[in-house]
């Protein structure tokens, strides 16, 4: 493709290397980017409250999709501009679904901004014995009737010793209209509003910027990468991907502990 006039970029498994650290090399990359004048937007399942991070290492703050599209959130400005969430019907309807496909499957929910909050931050709620496979996100422990009883821009089902692609495909089997994915193998899946995924959050964002699908480049490594990486004009995949990912990509480049997003950027900026 020519040069690209946006590059979005997933968090984990592809800007962050293995043991979570951005390098020198990939930094450096990101900063041609921005110098050229082209938005660099994070695209992340994370919520909002675990941006800042990123964005401190990175030395930059620009747009980010947040919770796997259902938050638009601009670090330069501590603003959200979009949220769509699961209302509790649908969050109960959901959970109706896990509690058949994967008995002894604990939830979790992500609550929008401005919703209960903990120390200034938006709550993650969780049912006593769920276990989250990154560290930073304790819970406030709540029945399940609280964590289905309000708005949340994502709900979470957790089974240990279980793959998330098996967890997926169970609950996909009951409720195909359910918009499931999930960034880790780990026995976690997650939900989101039935059509919000990070393609469509890209895709909004993208609008606001003036910005069409071919002249957008995306990176990533899980399935929950799948919806942008088939919107934008060019799809890369990192050496370290899910196979599913892998064969939908345009290109594989480098793993995230090789500099791949790195060497692809390198080739324009």
């Amino acid at each position: 493709m020519r040069r690209p006039r946006l590059v979005a970029s997933d968090v984990d498994g592809t800007l962050l290397d293995p043991v979570d650290q951005i390098s020198e090399r990939t930094r450096a990359a990101v900063h041609r980017v921005v110098a050229a004048s082209v938005p660099f937007v994070l695209v992340t399942g994370r919520p909002l409250r675990f941006i800042p991070p990123v964005v401190e290492q990175l030395g930059h703050a620009g747009p980010a999709v947040c919770a796997n599209g259902a938050v638009l959130y601009d670090a330069a400005t501590d603003q959200v501009s979009y949220t769509v969430t699961l209302d509790p019907t649908q969050l109960r309807d959901v959970a109706n679904v896990v509690a058949t496909a994967l008995p002894g499957a604990k939830l979790a929910v992500e609550l929008p901004t401005g919703g209960a909050a903990v120390n200034g931050v938006a709550a993650f709620l969780a049912e006593p014995g769920y276990t989250h496979p990154w560290p930073g996100s304790d819970a406030l422990d709540a029945p399940r009737d609280v964590l289905l009883g309000r708005p949340a821009i994502k709900l979470l089902a957790c089974q240990p010793n279980t793959s998330s692609d098996v967890m997926a495909a169970a609950v996909r089997e009951l409720g195909p209209h359910l918009e499931v994915t999930f960034a880790t193998g780990c026995g976690l899946i997650e939900f989101s509003a039935p059509g919000v995924t990070k393609g469509t959050g890209l895709a909004r964002l993208a609008g606001e910027l003036g910005v069409a699908p071919p002249d957008v480049l995306a990176l990533g490594d899980m399935p929950n990468d799948l919806s942008m990486l088939r919107w934008a004009g060019y799809g890369v995949a990192m050496a370290n991907a899910h196979p599913a990912v892998l064969e939908a990509a345009d290109e594989i480049t480098r793993g995230n502990a090789e500099d791949g997003l790195a060497v692809v950027l390198e080739r324009w900026f």
